[in-house]
């Protein structure tokens, strides 16, 4: 049987009542390719601009190496400056990545270049949202986002694949206890059933990202992704209405962390391996139990 992808549904335009009707309130991904054709970032956010505009700050960079159990997750692998990684971006694959840094912080005048959808949905929150940036080849391991934000995440000059798996999947994607990122032990694009067959049956769904095309992602969504070419995205994230969703993420960003990194620091490796024995075995379980049943949703 293997993974069950299907197509993500994309739209040109898309009004307010389709949005809210289709796709917000039963949490359904969306791709919006013009959504963003109003831009001046559209043209205007070329690397060359970047590297102008942001200068020459030095910033983390992550790669595809499993997390070490000693350190807080998002611990970055290594330093670059700005401009000199967007060089290496251009120039050859790469797998390290830039994220959680926000150059529109380090250049406010970007903050005039795009706009917040509000015409589909109040609740937006970050003044400066997060961008990120790829390689040729570098991922973004399997996770969902801990503050469970609506995502409308919109990419630039290049392509990315992004796979997407409801909320309810996550016991048999081997979810670690006490994070939001799955087992780094097999690859999404091509698991090992026999090693882990809580996979086989799940179901997700996919999209090619291009220039310009904005992802909406739902609230929880686990998402994988992998930049087909050095390009770089950027994020606009939004509330859900559901105060048991805003009361989960609130847990999530200060009892769930704060615990873990604690752990982590004080057991180091053993704590990991507890961890990792018991998402196979949560999976296992699931998958014998015939889960996951319904709709079960971040908070419930």
């Amino acid at each position: 049987m293997g993974l069950i992808l299907s197509a993500i549904d994309r739209v040109d335009h898309i009004t307010k009542e389709d949005f809210v009707n289709n796709y917000l309130i039963p949490r359904k991904p969306l791709v919006i390719r013009k959504a963003s054709e109003t831009w001046p970032a559209l043209q205007k956010w070329t690397f060359e601009y970047l590297k102008e505009v942001v200068g020459d700050r030095t910033v983390p960079l992550y790669d595809s190496s499993k997390a070490d159990p000693s350190k807080p997750i998002n611990a970055s692998a290594a330093e670059m400056k700005f401009a000199d990684y967007i060089d290496l971006i251009q120039k050859e694959p790469t797998d390290l990545r830039i994220f959680l840094f926000d150059p529109i912080k380090q250049a406010p005048g970007l903050l005039n270049d795009y706009r917040s959808p509000t015409d589909l949905m109040g609740g937006f929150l970050d003044k400066y949202p997060n961008m990120f940036f790829g390689g040729a080849g570098s991922v973004t391991f399997l996770h969902y986002d801990i503050d469970l934000a609506h995502i409308f995440h919109t990419h630039f000059n290049g392509r990315k694949h992004v796979i997407l798996f409801d909320y309810k999947w996550r016991e048999r994607l081997y979810c670690i206890p006490f994070a939001t990122y799955a087992l780094e032990d097999y690859n999404i694009e091509s698991p090992d059933f026999d090693k882990f067959p809580a996979l086989d049956g799940v179901e997700g769904q996919e999209a090619i990202l291009e220039h310009g095309d904005t992802l909406f992602m739902p609230t929880g969504f686990w998402h994988w992704m992998k930049y087909l070419d050095g390009s770089f995205s950027i994020s606009l994230r939004a509330w859900d209405k559901s105060w048991a969703i805003k009361a989960q993420s609130l847990f999530n960003l200060t009892v769930q962390r704060k615990f873990d990194d604690l752990m982590k620091k004080r057991y180091n490796g053993r704590y990991m391996s507890w961890k990792e024995g018991l998402a196979v075995k949560r999976a296992n379980e699931a998958l014998a139990a015939g889960e996951p049943r319904g709709n079960r949703r971040p908070g419930s």
